[in-house]
């Protein structure tokens, strides 16, 4: 599985495509079959927060996975999947907008300054409109590629402060089990790349 022909990488594409789309169409079954248990602002809150957070993470894992594994081809879905991350924390903000605030903006402003969870979170959101913006040919080529590159390396702050907001909303539940998942996973795939770039300078 080094490589794929052009029409196997399409033939994944379309199916990785289409099983990142399941959650969201879940979610809308959800919501049709009035099926969102007692409390559907937090159901919803809580599935699109997550999805964000594991796509962030396998968006992350492809550069490891593609060097380790030699699978060169792993790197031709990471715009998909980051689009796609971004499409669930799209959805997370609009919930606590819409829903959560009916789109009172000054509201909304209390809350983030109020809650430093919520802060953290609308940070990260907001560093990720920049990467679903330029996540096309036309932007790198008006970029150019050292440029985009750099821009684009804002994921590991988003990502990081993806997994606080996670942690702190969960510590004040005392559900501290699967941000210190998130935590250590993060923290592996960012301590390999610090590694592999510190034997690069070595080797200078």
């Amino acid at each position: 599985m080094k490589s794929l022909s052009n029409r196997q990488l399409q033939l994944l594409k379309i199916a990785v495509f289409m099983l990142a789309a399941l959650p969201f169409l879940r979610l809308v079954f959800a919501v049709y079959r009035d099926d969102l248990g007692a409390n559907p602002l937090e159901f919803i809150t809580r599935n699109t927060g997550d999805w964000t957070l594991y796509f962030l993470c396998v968006t992350l894992s492809l550069t490891p996975l593609r060097k380790l594994l030699q699978w060169h081809w792993l790197i031709r879905l990471r715009r998909m999947l980051g689009l796609y991350s971004f499409f669930y924390a799209s959805l997370h903000f609009l919930t606590f907008l819409w829903f959560d605030h009916f789109f009172d903006i000054g509201d909304m402003w209390r809350d983030l300054v109020k809650r430093p969870f919520i802060t953290v979170g609308f940070i990260a959101f907001v560093l990720l409109l920049p990467l679903a913006i330029t996540s096309n040919n036309v932007m790198i080529k008006r970029l150019g590629g050292k440029q985009w590159q750099l821009l684009h390396r804002l994921v590991y702050v988003i990502v990081p402060l993806g997994v606080l907001h996670y942690f702190w909303m969960k510590a004040g539940k005392n559900l501290l089990l699967q941000p210190l998942l998130f935590a250590a996973l993060v923290s592996i795939l960012l301590g390999i790349r610090l590694y592999w770039r510190f034997q690069a300078s070595v080797k200078k």
